[in-house]
């Protein structure tokens, strides 16, 4: 039995038993995976997949079994690997964060120009995707950190715990008639075109949530994943944009007006999140704190011994 070997297997399952997608993450051949499969299953004395000839059509019941046990080994083998790294190379190393486009363009910045700061030695990765996609990339051990408002309480493998709150801004044109010094209220938001986010993205459960419990529908004319790209078509006059508060600055949108928009809207709270059960570099922790002060070592700490669907509070 070998590294390869388990690899191979947990790749299998991971690309969707696609042999061909395998060999390109292992950067190897289809027929080295399958041999490495075969080996594996030989050795064990079981056949870990169900074949339709060389095809890979589903895992055994015992294969159900035998993936989880793989995972752990080689998530334990990932951890010796960094335990050491921490002791022989403690300023060193390779720091990736997953997370969502809002986060990635208004939440992070600073926190990885301190950290940058502190530790010029290690290489930070930044990946963006959607909150499924962020839980995704922590899962399968792409990314160390998981930044994201949705989805990431989903999983048991992750823990999670929280970073801030916040609400929307409503932004418009600085002729706009929301902007008579009227209340703002979600009746007279219904009555303009809307461009918000995607569903799943920055909070806009919460946005459909307010306007069916106030039994009104409203206009959505356009979605995108980020805000940057909700106040450049704002700005042409296609519609009023819901967006994040902290993705409006005055100084940099100063073609839009915002309208605070908390009272309308549920306030909103941003997760971090780690996979459960991965030894975690100090500089890690170093980066965790430098993003949310309140997630000190010992808080994640405590958080990674919990066990999963406690409740965890910073």
């Amino acid at each position: 039995m070998n590294f390869q070997q388990l690899r191979s297997v947990r790749e299998a399952v991971r690309c969707g038993l696609n042999l061909t997608e395998v060999s390109k993450v292992l950067h190897t051949s289809q027929p080295g995976v399958s041999r490495q499969i075969r080996e594996l299953e030989e050795e064990l004395g079981i056949d870990l997949f169900v074949r339709a000839g060389k095809r890979l059509t589903s895992l055994t019941e015992v294969g159900e079994l035998i993936v989880p046990i793989v995972e752990r080994m080689l998530n334990d083998a990932d951890n010796l690997k960094r335990a050491g790294e921490e002791f022989t190379q403690q300023a060193n190393g390779r720091l990736s964060i997953a997370a969502t486009h809002s986060q990635a363009r208004y939440a992070l910045p600073s926190a990885v120009r301190d950290f940058r700061q502190r530790y010029p030695q290690v290489t930070l990765n930044l990946h963006q995707g959607s909150p499924k996609q962020v839980a995704e990339m922590l899962i399968s051990g792409e990314a160390d950190i998981g930044i994201a408002t949705e989805a990431l309480t989903q999983y048991d493998a992750l823990v999670t715990l929280p970073c801030y709150r916040w609400t929307h801004s409503v932004v418009v044109p600085p002729d706009h008639p929301l902007l008579d010094g009227q209340p703002l209220t979600l009746q007279r938001l219904a009555q303009f075109p809307v461009i918000t986010y995607g569903t799943g993205y920055t909070g806009r459960l919460h946005i459909d949530e307010a306007f069916e419990f106030a039994g009104l529908s409203f206009n959505l004319v356009l979605t995108a994943m980020d805000a940057d790209v909700i106040k450049t078509y704002v700005e042409l006059g296609l519609g009023v944009g819901i967006v994040a508060s902290i993705a409006f600055d005055e100084e940099r949108d100063r073609n839009l007006r915002a309208i605070d928009a908390r009272t309308l809207f549920a306030v909103n709270l941003t997760k971090l999140a780690v996979r459960r059960g991965c030894f975690l570099r100090s500089y890690v922790y170093d980066f965790i704190e430098t993003f949310a002060s309140p997630l000190k070592r010992e808080v994640v700490k405590r958080a990674m011994a919990s066990a999963p669907g406690d409740l965890i509070d910073a």
